[in-house]
């Protein structure tokens, strides 16, 4: 994979940053930490799309393995993992900034997004902006279990990209969970698409869409 390396920081013995680094040609200075969903890791074929496509826009990214996935290679995260996996954002975040020098943008899919989201209403100057890809805003046909209560200390800029086939979301639902939250929000609807985002049809062009809203989305926010 051109401009890809394995990335591996040490600097916190416990939370290791483990995943792969890609380096643009002509970079903009801003980095993108991002990270996969809990049936997943940082090779998921979302993941390495969309790190292609932010590197070809000038951006630095780093794919990063979940403190869960480094402890085990399949299977969801263990019950009691949520706190131990947003430390290792942290981490990735603060690796990144040791590699990068500008600003700093988080995201990630599903569980990863929603670890991302909970970390940055912790510590609004953690990321310049958020990029949530198929928020699980509640189990699939459990809409009452909503996983919203940290939207309204939410302070980062959110780009939330949900395929309105998603059993973890209806769009009106989504709409509906960003009003809680006092950041700038949007939401990109990709047609035909489920939790997974890529489908055939879209595989070609979701990830330059997904580039292009949210670097618009950050540039009119002050973020990028």
């Amino acid at each position: 994979m051109k401009n890809c390396e394995p990335f591996l920081d040490t600097f916190t013995p416990d939370l290791p940053v483990r995943g792969f680094l890609h380096r643009p040609e002509t970079s903009s200075g801003d980095g993108l930490v991002l990270t996969h969903g809990a049936g997943s890791n940082c090779q998921a074929t979302l993941l390495v799309a969309l790190a292609e496509a932010f590197c070809a826009a000038g951006i630095t990214v780093l794919r990063c393995d979940l403190p869960f996935r480094q402890s085990r290679p399949t299977g969801p995260p263990p019950r009691g993992s949520a706190e131990r996996d947003q430390a290792g954002l942290r981490a990735a975040v603060a690796a990144m900034r040791h590699t990068n020098a500008g600003p700093i943008l988080l995201g990630g899919h599903s569980y990863g997004g929603r670890q991302a989201s909970m970390l940055a209403a912790t510590d609004p100057t953690l990321a310049s902006a958020l990029l949530l890809l198929s928020y699980p805003l509640h189990p699939p046909n459990r809409p009452a279990e909503l996983r919203t209560s940290h939207f309204p200390n939410l302070k980062t800029p959110a780009l939330f990209v949900h395929g309105i086939r998603d059993g973890f979301a209806s769009t009106a639902e989504m709409e509906a969970a960003l009003q809680q939250i006092p950041a700038p929000t949007q939401l990109l609807s990709i047609p035909s698409a489920g939790h997974e985002l890529l489908t055939p049809r879209n595989h070609t062009d979701l990830p330059q869409n997904v580039v292009h809203a949210f670097l618009a989305f950050s540039t009119l926010h002050g973020t990028h």
